[in-house]
């Protein structure tokens, strides 16, 4: 009997999702969800094979007749929702869909372009149970994910790098978290300047098995999805989580490893964890994240990236895809 591989084994374990806007790779590695963000776009958006997606969405925007500031956020909405779309044609689950990271401190705005998403992918016969709205985990994003999830629009709580994030998520009722692993470990070897630092030491991996075992100890119903690695060990180590977000290159590693894979995260062990409960409001939860200089760091860099290659990804289509000022697709 052959052996099966690493990632058949942890998909027993853990809901995989892709993290990747790369349509084939989610073809091929047929996970249950997958998740986009504007990095992840942008790099897809550059494939030739993917263009036709693009002038899509300009021509979308033309037709609605928006100018200026307006179109480009036209265009960049119904992008994400193409992508999307597609995406959901291959997998099973759920598909999340970031909100601007300009947005993360403005509550209104970003209610405002959770519904522009859900009233588009609810145009192109999606139900707004397979999205998931991805905001920034600030206390602006918190208050926005209240108001939509009692609306029922489901939201995931990206850049995550401190418990009390998640506590607040769950306690207004967020549907998932994804606390980021590689990026604390990024943070742990400068700050410790070290190149290498195994799994059981890894910051990254410490806090969302913190963040598991804290959600499951005080019986909430928010899901926690690691997202963000630098290896595969970060990943096995994280085996048992509610759901595992993981880049194609990771999965092909995965795919071709054999062996079985060791649970080590369970609601059972959770039990057993020393964690206090935190009921935050909005003076204790921004004293609690100014209070990690990690946290801090990581959360407001990520916020930063975000929109840096949102800008990107703008730039592009002006420069490939938009005649001018006046928002008309370029002749391809």
């Amino acid at each position: 009997m052959l052996e099966k591989s690493k990632l058949s084994s942890l998909k027993k374990l853990t809901t995989i999702v892709a993290d990747t806007g790369d349509i084939d790779m989610i073809k091929q590695y047929k996970p249950q969800d997958a998740t986009t963000n504007p990095s992840l776009i942008y790099k897809a958006a550059q494939k030739s094979e993917y263009r036709h997606l693009l002038r899509e969405a300009v021509d979308f925007a033309h037709a609605s007749g928006a100018h200026g500031r307006a179109f480009m956020d036209q265009v960049i909405v119904k992008l994400f929702v193409i992508f999307g779309t597609e995406i959901l044609k291959i997998i099973p689950g759920r598909v999340s869909t970031e909100v601007d990271a300009r947005l993360s401190f403005d509550v209104e705005g970003s209610i405002r372009r959770a519904h522009e998403y859900i009233k588009l992918y609810e145009e192109a016969g999606i139900r707004k149970e397979r999205i998931l709205i991805k905001l920034a985990s600030t206390w602006e994003g918190m208050m926005a994910a209240q108001v939509l999830e009692r609306e029922g629009i489901h939201c995931n709580m990206t850049l995550m790098f401190h418990i009390a994030q998640a506590a607040k998520a769950a306690e207004v009722g967020a549907t998932l978290v994804s606390p980021f692993v590689g990026r604390i470990l990024d943070w742990q070897k400068k700050k410790e300047n070290r190149d290498k630092i195994p799994a059981d030491e890894d910051l990254g991996v410490k806090s969302v098995s913190d963040i598991y075992h804290y959600l499951k100890l005080y019986g909430k119903n928010t899901q926690v999805m690691g997202a963000s690695f630098r290896n595969v060990d970060e990943i096995l180590y994280l085996a048992g989580c509610d759901l595992l977000t993981i880049s194609p290159e990771f999965l092909k590693e995965l795919q071709e490893a054999k062996g079985t894979v060791e649970r080590r995260l369970s609601p059972e062990n959770a039990q057993n964890a020393r964690l206090q409960e935190l009921r935050l409001d909005e003076k204790s939860f921004r004293y609690v994240i100014c209070e990690s200089e990690m946290a801090t760091e990581k959360l407001h860099e990520g916020i930063r990236n975000f929109i840096a290659d949102t800008v990107k990804l703008e730039g592009y289509l002006e420069a490939n895809f938009i005649d001018g000022a006046a928002g008309h697709r370029k002749a391809m």
